[in-house]
């Protein structure tokens, strides 16, 4: 999978639990567009900081999961098929 951060917005405390928990490909943002699943991960301040993206719908489920194994939830996990802001799924701390 790969990944961004977003310039000018500041990385949310448990980023290092992400970039832990995750086997992540640091790359640009327009790399990790153009995958077929994006996910977004919020700071506190509710600004998306980060973007995760992959290529498989396996891979996406993976890190969906990790993700909610660090307690994070996914704001979007109602809308089934809805995009927001571009990505498939967002992730904040609950």
């Amino acid at each position: 999978m790969k990944t961004t951060l977003i310039d000018g917005v500041k990385p949310a405390k448990y980023d290092k639990d992400i970039a832990g928990n995750l086997l992540l490909e640091n790359t640009d943002a327009d790399e990790v567009r153009a995958q077929k699943f994006v996910i977004g991960v919020r700071n506190e301040d509710g600004a998306i900081y980060r973007l995760i993206g992959a290529t498989k719908h396996n891979s996406f489920t993976n890190a969906v999961e990790e993700l909610e194994d660090l307690e994070l939830v996914d704001e979007l996990s109602d809308m089934e098929g809805t995009t927001h802001e571009g990505c498939d799924a967002i992730f904040r701390q609950s």
